[in-house]
């Protein structure tokens, strides 16, 4: 078993970086990787990324939105959490868990973390959850990845996964929110992130018998290539997203309430339509004939509206206001 430590906290590059592993050479061979990011939610690949994640709040605090390989739910990562991806050769016909998490615990126990294995997918501490795993299995190989919160900003967590206002009807699987905390108040060494990642950096290796390596410069330029055209898209996080109706109702000063009725797939508008108590000189409907086929993406919306009067349409607003509206 060969042990990694990424170069990186860029999301993208980390989740391609994965995959380079998963799919690389010595396919009989099994490795270990650790990570971090910086701010950011990781949504399963079988979520609608529309309902897991408060995309206004994200905006806001430079909380970037990626998705990866494995089912599951949607998670939030910043420097105070500690990610381990497992890849090893696949037998059998299920998805074990808790092997992987096993050498994890071991680990813990030796700082003072007793950590209960449980679940679907989830390590414990004292009945609450600090880890959750998902795994991708594909031609005889299995990752398995999982996240450590041990110093993280819970409040951030809470706030940018926390569930919209909107009504969303949507054939994605929601995530289950469960009771986290963070372990750094258990561990029994008063170790930062920084120093947690030292410490798992030489214990894991150590009990598993792990050989150091590191990516070769063709593996991370296969890496960057992945971030660059799958990873790093608004195709791949926004757009794989799966159909989804979407109801929204704002209240505008100036303008009224404005309730928006959207079918989104793939990340873009198939159906539109505005209610609400406003008035209009146009026709409102009109203005979503515009719209429809546009990716819900910033960049694409204000290409689409550029020219446009939007208070001839909803008196009182302006385009930004519009386009808020449907980002939010």
């Amino acid at each position: 078993m060969i042990f990694w430590e990424s170069p990186s906290v860029d999301p993208y590059f980390n989740l391609a970086l994965e995959q380079v592993l998963f799919e690389g050479p010595g396919q009989g061979d099994a490795c270990c990787m650790l990570w971090r990011n910086h701010n950011t939610i990781v949504v399963g690949k079988y979520q609608n990324t529309l309902q897991e994640v408060d995309l206004a709040y994200a905006r806001r605090h430079g909380i970037r939105v990626a998705r990866r390989l494995s089912g599951g739910g949607a998670v939030y990562h910043d420097l105070g959490n500690v990610n381990f991806t497992f890849i090893a050769p696949h037998q059998g016909a299920g998805l074990d868990f808790a092997a992987f998490c096993r050498p994890v615990a071991a680990v813990l126990a030796e700082l003072g973390v007793q950590a209960d294995i449980g679940g679907r997918n989830d390590m414990t501490v004292e009945g609450k959850k600090f880890s959750g795993s998902s795994q991708y299995v594909k031609r005889g190989r299995v990752m398995h990845h999982g996240t450590i919160l041990y110093d993280s900003d819970l409040t951030v967590l809470g706030r940018a996964l926390r569930p919209s206002r909107d009504k969303y009807v949507s054939k994605g699987l929601p995530s289950v929110r469960s009771r986290v905390t963070n372990l750094r108040p258990y561990v029994k060494e008063p170790l930062t992130a920084d120093g947690f990642l030292a410490r798992l950096r030489q214990a894991l290796p150590d009990s598993l018998g792990m050989e150091p390596g590191a990516p070769t410069a063709a593996e991370l330029a296969r890496a960057e290539e992945l971030r660059r055209t799958v990873y790093g898209t608004w195709e791949w996080n926004f757009g794989a997203s799966p159909p989804c109706q979407v109801v929204k109702e704002r209240r505008v000063e100036g303008c009224g309430r404005l309730e928006v009725h959207m079918d989104v797939e793939r990340g873009t508008i198939k159906a539109l339509e505005f209610y609400g108590d406003f008035f209009s000189l146009d026709e409102p409907a009109e203005l979503a004939g515009r719209l429809l086929g546009c990716p819900l993406e910033e960049g694409a919306l204000k290409a689409r509206l550029a020219g446009v009067d939007v208070g001839r349409y909803f008196r009182g607003l302006e385009g930004p206001e519009l386009r808020y509206i449907l980002l939010e």
